[in-house]
């Protein structure tokens, strides 16, 4: 969610020179920047514990020096960095997570609660308050233009008929739509002429999973491990609609302009995460008063029942999906 951002400011200030730190993954998605420098956080190497936030600190002095720091994470390791820079003479800028606000939205639940602002914006603040602002989020990113398509062709073939793509997996049981709902609508659309289906994953157990599926159902294709991670962001792009959690997918495919049906439990759109410019309608979740439980579904559910995800029906699913086809 941060990316549409940084690259919209990037490409609106081009007499101001920004350096991302961020998870290696990150890095593709920023080129074509000529004012953006690329510092890859390596969280479980160089820069672990704090006297990996030291290192990474001396690095970044030693690139240049910095007017500002922005911190748009707000957690241990940032707020250690940006001390640093601080100490040193840097100003330092600080993200407004709304703690506060999404912890009374647990409290509450959604039905006592309001719309919380989105990330996206929460980014664009930080940014304004340098005096760098942007009308709005382009929804185009230079990464785009720059990435070859030709491994999909290679891989895949040249498009026909209808492409959906489907995310099935997300980092916490609260936001996990049951596989065997998932498996009907895989089932359902390999059935309907003209339609392939491409599964995305990472991850042994997910390739695993993805690969007893497509050799069970039609015009299934998996994507794991097949294409590198700018090329199967253009991938998505090609998709007419894409099934996902509350995942990172969800956000990927929004980046790119996908059309994206996402699954909701443990979590909801009200804390803000929701997929950038995706349609309110598109997220399929259940009105009970429990929801949300958990800002990112890390919170086992206290009736031990995952009704927010066990009785969503796939039909439901299939029916918001089918509209894009």
């Amino acid at each position: 969610m941060m990316i549409p951002v940084v690259s919209s400011i990037a490409l609106r200030y081009p007499e101001h020179h920004f350096t991302v730190v961020s998870m290696p993954l990150v890095a593709p998605l920023l080129k074509g920047h000529a004012n953006i420098d690329f510092v890859a956080f390596e969280k479980r190497g160089t820069h672990k514990g704090f006297k990996g936030i030291f290192k990474l600190f001396r690095q970044l002095r030693k690139m240049r020096h910095f007017d500002y720091v922005v911190d748009l994470h707000d957690v241990l390791r940032t707020k250690i960095l940006g001390s640093l820079f601080r100490v040193t003479g840097t100003k330092l800028l600080v993200i407004d997570k709304g703690r506060a606000e999404k912890k009374e939205l647990i409290e509450k639940g959604h039905l006592q609660s309001v719309q919380l602002t989105s990330s996206i914006e929460r980014y664009r603040v930080v940014f304004s308050l340098l005096g760098l602002t942007i009308g709005s989020v382009n929804g185009g990113l230079p990464f785009e233009t720059l990435t070859s398509r030709e491994p999909i062709y290679a891989t895949f073939g040249t498009k026909s008929g209808k492409w959906i793509g489907i995310a099935p997996f997300s980092q916490h049981i609260g936001k996990q739509l049951p596989f065997s709902k998932i498996e009907t609508i895989i089932d359902y659309f390999s059935r309907q002429d003209d339609i392939r289906i491409f599964l995305f994953g990472a991850g042994e157990k997910e390739r695993q999973l993805i690969d007893d599926w497509i050799q069970k159902y039609p015009k299934t294709e998996s994507v794991v491990g097949k294409l590198p991670f700018d090329t199967e962001l253009l991938l998505m792009k090609e998709m007419d609609v894409m099934l996902t959690m509350d995942s990172g997918n969800m956000h990927l495919a929004s980046l790119v302009g996908t059309p994206v049906i996402s699954v909701w439990g443990a979590t909801h759109p009200y804390a803000g995460f929701y997929g950038m410019n995706q349609p309110e309608h598109n997220a399929v979740q259940l009105p009970l008063a429990c929801r949300p439980c958990s800002i990112f579904g890390n919170v086992p559910c206290k009736f031990g029942t995952y009704e927010c995800l066990n009785a969503i029906e796939s039909k439901d699913i299939v029916e918001k999906m089918a509209a894009y086809l």
